[in-house]
């Protein structure tokens, strides 16, 4: 391969259409991979929109990932990386692609003997940086977080001699972003550790835009906890008013809150991560991230449905409940004038009829006459009392079958 007239074609494409130059750049890293060569040009710039160079190589290396989605390859291009790029954009692109690249290829998690063996070949050829070992730290620890395996992501990133060999980079706060993502989702750690993790990685001073999204994700797909939508939106907006305008944290907005039951906002803010989800890049990552949008666009949707459902629900059984009362005050009231009235007419003629048939024996004189009659009465006046406090005590029991 000539490599001066691939790069001068190269340069030719910036003034082409995004589509027409993903496609051309497309073209020529295949071109590479067919003829089994590596790039020879320097790529000063992260712009996946105009810069030919740098999508040029992005194309290539996740063809060659895609291919091979081994350490071995991430090794490779890690070491591309450092000889190809400006300082400038290094740690910007190596996060972009250890992590891009290991979500696209999740599928192929390598087992600890694999990982083993490829640390001992990393440590021996890497340079005074640790940049090999970190980006491949980065890429396998990138598939796991992709898989949420929370608790295997925190076994390897604490005690993995890969890990470990990544040096002074396990003080980044991606890396500590990464820890706080497996502490959230694991249930073997308390939330407490989890959120003091979060907050260092959040408050570092050289937090990256990768840092960001890896810290707002584990929070999203955590352990649910008291409170953990409110802090999620909260951030998420932090996130925005640093970065208008993305995608990602519209829908780590629109995540936050769904779990806070804002069912309206989050359909408007997922709506708009979908909109602004651009159609340049990587169409296999773009329909990946498209696909989690709508995802998440229908479980808001459905949500919205049950909460509308719900409330509805709630309206008949406070109609029911307050018609019910009113039911239940009616009956209680018509029944104790009904046994009132009752209990009344019962004793007047129980008592009129006792003192006729007293008063017209002749048998007895009329004191006696007079004192049987008042007695009958009086036991007659004491059982309608005993009937209306009996029927108080059903109308309070009445009452109180309601109120519970």
């Amino acid at each position: 391969m000539d490599h001066q007239v691939v790069e001068q074609a190269l340069a030719a494409l910036a003034t082409s259409g995004s589509r027409q130059l993903d496609r051309d750049c497309d073209r020529y890293a295949r071109r590479y991979i067919a003829e089994g060569v590596e790039p020879q040009f320097d790529v000063s710039s992260v712009d996946f929109g105009r810069d030919p160079y740098f999508i040029c190589a992005d194309r290539y290396w996740n063809h060659r990932m895609s291919d091979e989605p081994t350490l071995h390859t991430a090794v490779e291009c890690a070491g591309w990386l450092r000889e190809h790029v400006a300082p400038g954009c290094r740690t910007e692109i190596r996060e972009k692609w250890s992590l891009g690249y290991a979500f696209i290829t999740r599928d192929s998690v390598e087992s600890l003997d694999e990982v083993a063996d490829a640390t001992r070949d990393i440590v021996a050829n890497d340079d005074q940086e640790c940049s090999r070992a970190y980006f491949a730290t980065l890429y396998h620890a990138g598939k796991l977080r992709a898989n949420f395996c929370f608790d295997e992501l925190n076994q390897f990133l604490q005690s993995s001699p890969l890990s470990m060999a990544a040096g002074s980079h396990r003080e980044t706060p991606l890396f500590v972003a990464l820890q706080a993502f497996a502490a959230f989702g694991s249930r073997r750690v308390t939330e407490e550790y989890a959120r003091s993790l979060f907050d260092r990685a959040w408050s570092a001073s050289g937090r990256t835009y990768a840092a960001t999204d890896i810290a707002l994700n584990g929070l999203a797909v955590g352990v649910p906890f008291a409170g953990q939508g409110e802090l999620l939106s909260a951030h998420a907006e932090a996130a925005l008013a640093e970065h208008p305008d993305n995608h990602i944290f519209y829908y780590r907005l629109a995540t936050g809150q769904y779990l806070c039951g804002a069912h309206d906002a989050a359909l408007n803010s997922i709506d708009t991560a979908l909109r602004l989800l651009p159609a340049i890049g990587w169409r296999v990552s773009h329909e990946l991230l498209q696909g989690q949008y709508l995802t998440k666009r229908e479980a808001i949707l459905n949500g919205r449905t049950e909460a509308h459902r719900a409330a509805a629900d709630r309206e008949r059984v406070q109609h029911h409940e307050h018609t019910i009362a009113g039911m239940t005050d009616t009956v209680r009231n018509s029944m104790l004038r009904t046994i009132e009235v009752v209990s009344i007419f019962a004793a007047v003629i129980a008592f009129a009829v006792g003192s006729l048939n007293i008063s017209l024996n002749g048998n007895l004189r009329l004191a006696d006459r007079l004192w049987i009659v008042t007695l009958l009465g009086a036991g007659l006046i004491l059982f309608a009392l005993l009937i209306v406090g009996g029927s108080w005590l059903i109308a309070r029991r009445l009452a109180g079958d309601r109120n519970e």
